[in-house]
């Protein structure tokens, strides 16, 4: 059986949402307090043993692969500094033992197509989907967690979590058996269903191991949701040949594709962050100090006038 060693990071997207800090940067380029989404996503690939990144870019997203590539200027720079650890920072974005390919997504025709878009580059492999908008927090790291699912039963595993039914229309909702704990067999998927016609509440993220005849199915697709070639799809018809499996994974998700979950990553990952989390702390219970403050003022300000 071949191991996961290659993951697609769909990174084409326009980042509407972002307007107009991604006028000219990716949206996948938006730092989380220090390091830009991409980076994140393609950390935990390489803790799952992963070790050629494939992106599937578009036009304005240069940034990424000068994310990656070696920076001669700046590395002369901090080394005659003496500034050691910053430049073992930057020379550590890219390990050695990982190479980087990028291939084009023409037209914006959908997560499938980008996919497919892929398809040379992964040949006869399993692979990885990682899409860098849903930052995933696991321990060990999701992605880890599903590649040894995929080892032990040879079946393309799909990441899902539950989700407010109300939410439905935003997501790929599985259906199927329970299996084992927090594993589901799938017997049917559907793209972004309305609440009443969704089959569960278990929605679809941004993570997939995937084995190659999914290739098969993303040539055959046709537009679904929005006019787009669904990766969805393409996973509802390769049910048809061979098992899939969701899986609940162990972890905390941001969805960084919105303005409100990319501030809650920003957040929470900055009162971790070694440098910053202590400080960032404090001020956080000030600024809550302050808050209960105003609050009380303006209370006490209403009953006297009430008393009045």
């Amino acid at each position: 059986m071949l191991k996961v060693t290659k993951a697609v990071f769909p990174v084409a997207g326009l980042g509407t949402r972002f307007l107009p800090a991604t006028k000219a940067s990716p949206k996948e380029m938006l730092p989380v307090v220090d390091k830009p989404l991409i980076q994140y996503a393609v950390e935990e690939a390489i803790a799952a043993g992963i070790t050629e990144m494939i992106f599937v870019t578009g036009r304005s997203k240069r940034a990424i692969e000068d994310h990656f590539d070696k920076s001669y200027e700046i590395e002369a720079e901090l080394e005659a500094r003496g500034k050691k650890q910053l430049l073992e920072l930057v020379r550590g974005i890219k390990p050695s033992h990982v190479d980087c390919f990028y291939v084009r997504q023409p037209e914006a025709l959908g997560l499938g197509h980008a996919v497919l878009c892929a398809e040379k580059l992964v040949g006869d492999n399993p692979f990885a989907v990682i899409l860098a908008d849903d930052l995933l927090h696991g321990e060990p790291p999701v992605t880890s967690q599903m590649v040894d699912l995929f080892n032990h039963y040879h079946s393309s595993v799909l990441g899902v979590e539950e989700i407010p039914r109300a939410d439905t229309r935003s997501y790929g909702v599985v259906d199927g058996k329970t299996w084992e704990e927090n594993i589901v067999k799938l017997s049917a998927i559907v793209e972004k269903p309305a609440p009443d016609a969704a089959p569960s509440n278990l929605g679809v993220v941004g993570r997939y191991i995937l084995k190659p005849r999914i290739f098969k199915h993303l040539r055959a697709l046709k537009p679904g949701a929005g006019g787009e070639l669904q990766l969805t799809d393409a996973i509802e018809s390769l049910l048809s040949d061979e098992q899939v499996l969701a899986y609940k994974y162990r972890g905390k998700r941001y969805d960084c594709g919105s303005k409100l979950g990319y501030l809650k990553a920003t957040v929470e990952f900055a009162l971790q962050h070694s440098e910053v989390g202590s400080e960032f702390a404090e001020y956080l219970n000030l600024q809550s100090r302050r808050v209960d403050q105003r609050e009380d003022a303006t209370s006490d300000t209403r009953e006297s006038v009430d008393a009045v």
